[in-house]
């Protein structure tokens, strides 16, 4: 059976500890600018159609593709929280497997493999997305900085986020595979 419809390329997945629910990050589609479409975080519930290839950011209509599909339309569910065009969001986890605490106590941790058709570039970072006491992101927010430097003085990649995960200890671990490295971040001790 299908679980949901109509992602475009969803990657990392977890499951939010507050309310039990599925969550993805998906990478929208190309080739409409460098502002079109936004990546995405959202909760996926079981049935859920978000429109792919038909429809973008729940029901605007990518014209390219033919046949035109207007039955789905109003059906197209939107995304939960937009991360920006072309950051390539990758790698999710929530904050009660890598627990940096402080700001950092309630949300998601997202790894952003950077543009490769973006002017100007965005991504490269690992971003963190508040959440509010009822399991999704706080009306308002922005994704905050929580790993950056992957991008020299030029603007070339030494290299990219793909995953994020939380030790046994709750520090986050970064997979980068431009830097072949594994970045460990965790709260200074105190």
């Amino acid at each position: 059976r299908i679980y949901a419809a109509g992602l475009r390329n969803p990657q990392g997945m977890a499951i939010n500890p507050v309310t039990g629910q599925l969550w993805t990050v998906v990478n929208e589609r190309d080739m409409l600018g460098s502002d079109l479409a936004p990546d995405y975080l959202t909760q996926v519930e079981f049935g859920d159609q978000f429109g792919w290839p038909w429809y973008y950011w729940g029901g605007y209509p990518d014209t390219r593709v033919e046949p035109a599909n207007p039955a789905l339309q109003q059906y197209s569910k939107r995304p939960d929280f937009a991360m920006g065009p072309h950051v390539a969001a990758l790698g999710l986890a929530f904050s009660d497997q890598v627990k940096l605490g402080g700001r950092y106590a309630s949300g998601a941790f997202v790894a952003e493999h950077g543009s490769w058709n973006r002017k100007p570039v965005s991504g490269y970072k690992v971003v963190f997305v508040p959440f509010a006491a009822n399991g999704f992101p706080a009306v308002g927010t922005k994704p905050v900085d929580v790993l950056t430097g992957f991008l020299d003085a030029h603007g070339q990649a030494q290299g990219r986020p793909v995953a994020v995960i939380g030790d046994t200890g709750g520090a986050m671990l970064v997979a980068d595979d431009v830097g072949n490295t594994i970045w460990r971040v965790a709260p200074l001790a105190r």
